[in-house]
């Protein structure tokens, strides 16, 4: 079996897929056709564009192997919605991707219809083991796409002067909560076992499963809030070469970085732009910043006189723990206030609410082997000049995060939702 699975059964499966496929457009609801035409950064794509691939990749590694007699929708969307399979087949420039005014919005979403009739048909026809392996794979590939698509429209919207809200309802005013100083969960350390282990899906790049040793170390028990950031920049801080790793200073005087992207200075103070529009700093003081690069992670931890955990540290601390916290399904869509943590000893915001940068670069486990044929691209040819971040985020679906979930940016990424947790060693007591 070439893709790691969960043996779920096919009519679980075919739940699952479903309830996918429908949040994808779920999200879409708040967009005009317009809205889903912008690409404001290159990092990015428009809504339109998840759209079609998401339903490309099923077609291209699932239905057109497995399905005998499947037609392609269009024989053209084999290369023009591929993101990045070389081996698969060319496509365009990806800084591109807002040109694609054609096909429209209407025929994208027949060619999602054309799939999801032709998927519905395969997995109720007791599909082999590779077809529910591989369309495991795909539900996952749409669930980063979902988070993928928020980020982008959030990055598209701050580009617009308008300055517009994805949504704006009930949930709009956050709490001014206020929470407890910083205080660190200190861990033994010792040889662990660390990557995906027993069942369930996993990302190639989470496995094998191997041991590391931790040296004695602390977590800080929630994450960094925008009042302890603005303390950060009142400092100087981004103006202070020694705070910052070299690649790290060329970017903030490349770029002019002051703050956090989306912050916005309003008079004396700070405003900040979300998913629900723009809001003052002061209505989200106690929310944990986001939208840092590693960068500035790594700066902030540097003059906080701590560092960041390594991403077998978090994980470690996090493998007994429960998924919960403020993921996707909780519907804010943005980052909140920690709450005090349910089990004693433990971190709280160790899922949800921003992805955490890590001291660690993204590279194969001891043993790691990408997966055959075009799928093998799908991880470990990115194993070069990236950052891997932990936890999952405000916009990343509950059933998609677990401990061993790697996510990996280059340094300077700061348009996903990424935010700092404070580490530091411990003494060996004697």
């Amino acid at each position: 079996m070439s893709v790691m699975t969960s043996m779920t059964a096919p009519a679980q499966m075919l739940t699952r897929y479903r309830g996918a496929r429908r949040r994808t457009l779920e999200l879409c609801e708040p967009l005009t056709p317009e809205d889903m035409m912008v690409q404001s950064t290159p990092e990015a794509s428009p809504a339109k564009w998840h759209l079609a691939h998401t339903a490309w990749f099923f077609e291209s590694f699932i239905l057109r192997e497995f399905l005998p007699g499947y037609k392609l929708f269009h024989p053209d969307f084999s290369w023009l919605f591929n993101s990045y399979y070389r081996s698969f087949a060319a496509f365009p420039q990806k800084s591109l991707r807002a040109s694609f005014a054609r096909p429209g919005l209407e025929e994208v979403l027949r060619y999602r219809a054309h799939v999801d009739e032709a998927m519905e048909k395969l997995l109720e026809g007791n599909p082999e083991p590779e077809v529910l392996a591989r369309t495991e794979l795909g539900v996952n590939h749409e669930e980063q796409h979902q988070e993928l698509l928020l980020t982008d429209i959030q990055n598209a919207f701050f580009t617009n002067p308008l300055r517009p809200a994805y949504v704006q309802d009930a949930q709009a005013e956050t709490v001014c909560a206020v929470v407890d100083p910083i205080r660190y969960v200190e861990f033994a350390g010792g040889l662990r076992d660390t990557g995906h282990g027993g069942e369930g899906f996993c990302f190639d790049n989470e496995r094998p499963r191997h041991k590391v040793w931790l040296e004695p170390y602390a977590l800080a028990d929630r994450l960094v809030t925008n009042r302890e950031f603005v303390e950060f920049i009142e400092d100087g801080s981004y103006q202070r070469p020694e705070l910052w790793l070299s690649a790290g200073w060329d970017v903030v005087e490349e770029q002019g970085w002051d703050a956090p992207l989306y912050w916005s200075r309003e008079g004396d103070g700070w405003s900040l732009f979300t998913l629900r529009g723009a809001r003052p700093l002061t209505s989200m003081a106690a929310a944990p910043v986001s939208h840092v690069s590693y960068f500035e992670a790594d700066a902030y931890a540097r003059w906080a006189g701590k560092r960041l955990a390594t991403e077998f540290e978090w994980e470690a601390a996090a493998e007994r723990l429960v998924v919960e916290g403020n993921l996707l399904d909780s519907g804010k869509l943005l980052p909140s206030p920690a709450q005090p943590p349910v089990q004693e000893h433990c971190t709280a915001q160790q899922f949800g609410d921003c992805w955490e940068w890590t001291a660690s670069a993204y590279l194969g486990y001891p043993g790691f082997a990408p997966l055959a044929g075009s799928l093998g691209e799908y991880n470990g040819k990115f194993m070069s000049g990236q950052m891997v971040l932990r936890g999952g985020s405000c916009v990343t679906p509950r059933a998609h995060i677990r401990a061993s979930y790697r996510n990996f940016f280059a340094p300077e990424t700061r348009w996903q939702f990424s935010g700092i947790r404070l580490a530091e060693q411990m003494r060996h007591h004697q």
